[in-house]
């Protein structure tokens, strides 16, 4: 099943998408709810985040092909930050570029989106707690996380944290090819199977950390091949199974 969220006369709606069409949910996907309160096309809407989370929870150097490219040491628990929920876009919004910026990266991501309330489960308890998986790019100003050595603000401009286009509940996460084209090229190509900490074992370590709220997002951490973007690029995450994430690059008006 497909989850999305969409405008529709300036009011957010939720839906499943079935082939071209979006129709409309009633009630909450992460509690009861029920198909049937309309029909819209897919091409005639325009998406929204799939999810409002509280908080992105993101990994870093989680893919064994990523550690080996940085030559860095492959990390024996994983590397969190946080990304601030104002930082969220949803598919074909414009990344903007911070005028503080001098390089602005892409990072393709597996996102996965938390069903329920949890702290403190087991790996082997978390796959229970998984609403479904998106697609996720953990923009970056890679010059002010340099900088600044510490990630925050390299990591939470407004437009930051690019989801979707859905929410996909029936796929296993194990081993699904992950690319980032920008302006068509491929830049990023890899498989999941390669993430050093598996999506139970991430989902479990960050409810060790904190609590997890249903809705919330884990970016679970980018392959080799990332690299800059400028105003105008259109950048690209396409995972298996889920679809692509579209999003052009474009100047701030501030």
């Amino acid at each position: 099943m497909r989850i999305v969220r969409f405008l529709s006369d300036s009011a957010a709606l939720c839906g499943v998408v079935e082939g071209e069409t979006i129709r409309v949910m009633r009630g909450n996907p992460f509690g009861d709810f029920a198909i049937g309160g309309g029909e819209f096309s897919l091409n005639e809407v325009k998406l929204l985040p799939p999810v409002s989370p509280s908080k992105i929870i993101a990994v870093g150097l989680n893919y064994i092909d990523h550690a080996h490219e940085l030559k860095m040491p492959v990390p024996d628990e994983p590397i969190l930050f946080m990304k601030p929920s104002t930082s969220l876009l949803g598919p074909d919004g414009e990344i903007v570029y911070p005028k503080m910026a001098g390089q602005v990266d892409y990072e393709a991501e597996l996102g996965v989106v938390i069903k329920d309330k949890i702290k403190d489960i087991s790996v082997e308890d978390a796959q229970r707690h998984i609403l479904g998986y998106t697609c996720a790019n953990d923009v970056t100003a890679r010059d002010l996380q340099r900088k600044d050595v510490q990630w925050t603000r390299a990591k939470s401009f407004d437009t930051f944290s690019p989801i979707g286009p859905w929410i996909e509940t029936e796929i296993d996460p194990a081993d699904l090819h992950i690319e980032l084209l920008l302006n068509g090229e491929v830049k990023q190509s890899s498989s999941t199977s390669n993430m050093i900490f598996s999506v139970q074992e991430l989902v479990s370590f960050v409810s060790k950390v904190m609590t997890l709220l249903p809705g919330d997002v884990i970016m679970t951490g980018t392959p080799p091949g990332i690299g800059s973007m400028q105003v105008g690029d259109i950048v690209e995450v396409c995972i298996e199974g889920i679809g692509v994430l579209r999003n052009p690059v474009a100047v701030s008006k501030l």
